[in-house]
């Protein structure tokens, strides 16, 4: 059994995570889980979901709560609050998102959209449901999960970067204002890291210039930045120094050689916007 890394006193009794069922939220729902912190999970896939809910409680003998549901549709949030009214929630990790590499001119309008829908509006529609609830308590936390270096636009990622810099944004500026209510509000902005995705990108161990952080590692950094109330985290030292250093016209470079190869190989698989980490 793992070490608690967050304190259960503050974010607990129950944590809401979204994009539950795999890579970053799966991960983040056995480190709170390990906390003693009862869990709400959701994702879309509701079998998966059922399984990870049921490892966590015999591993650590926590509640759990599961909630199938798309993200992506008109107010979701409709569905989700009945879900979570009878709860009470101090932490909340907004993690649900997607990606899809690929040029801009090649893709179609509702794709495009579905994508912002998932990574922009549906993490303010959850800050707005559940800050009020926070404020409230006057504690507990949000953390919110955007993307390394998103902000300085990411060549055939140009939607994808941009959403994830619109949440980067967000976050840091509800860090201000909740900071005075005893609310912690966090953004951890993963650089490459060993989940699925990975695979969906055409990405691998062998071809990567830079081998991709432990998902674990990454999940223990962003919940200790969410209690020491740090507004922005950028897991693993090395991505620090790499994020400070490099200058932005040769991120775009390299990550444009890279997703060119990768799609001219046909190396990226086709994914939904509704698809969750």
């Amino acid at each position: 059994m793992m070490e608690k890394t967050i304190d259960n006193r503050r974010f607990g009794p129950w944590a809401l995570i979204t994009g539950a069922s795999s890579g970053i939220g799966k991960e983040f729902a056995r480190q709170i889980a390990a906390s003693g912190i009862n869990l709400l999970l959701v994702a879309r896939r509701e079998d998966v979901l059922r399984e990870v809910g049921a490892k966590l409680t015999g591993d650590f003998g926590i509640g759990h709560r599961v909630l199938a549901l798309d993200l992506t549709e008109d107010n979701f949030i409709r569905k989700l609050a009945p879900a979570a009214d009878d709860l009470d929630i101090g932490l909340v990790v907004s993690n649900a998102g997607t990606a899809q590499p690929g040029e801009f001119l090649a893709k179609k309008r509702d794709e495009l959209l579905g994508l912002l829908r998932l990574n922009t509006l549906a993490h303010l529609e959850i800050a707005h449901y559940f800050c009020p609830r926070l404020s409230a308590r006057k504690s507990g936390g949000l953390l919110f999960v955007g993307a390394m270096r998103s902000e300085i636009g990411i060549p055939y990622m140009a939607n994808e970067a941009a959403s994830k810099a619109y949440v980067q944004s967000f976050a840091q500026a509800l860090h201000f204002e909740l900071k005075p209510l005893g609310v912690h509000v966090t953004v951890l902005p993963p650089g490459p890291t060993e989940t699925p995705v990975l695979a969906k990108f055409g990405l691998s161990l062998e071809t990567m210039p830079m081998k991709p952080m432990k998902v674990e590692q990454c999940v223990a950094e962003g919940l200790q930045a969410l209690y020491l109330n740090r507004s922005l985290m950028i897991p693993g030292r090395l991505n620090r120094i790499m994020n400070a250093v490099v200058p932005a016209f040769v991120v775009r470079r390299l990550t444009a050689s890279t997703f060119k190869k990768t799609l001219a190989n046909n190396l990226v698989k086709p994914q939904s916007p509704k698809e969750s980490r």
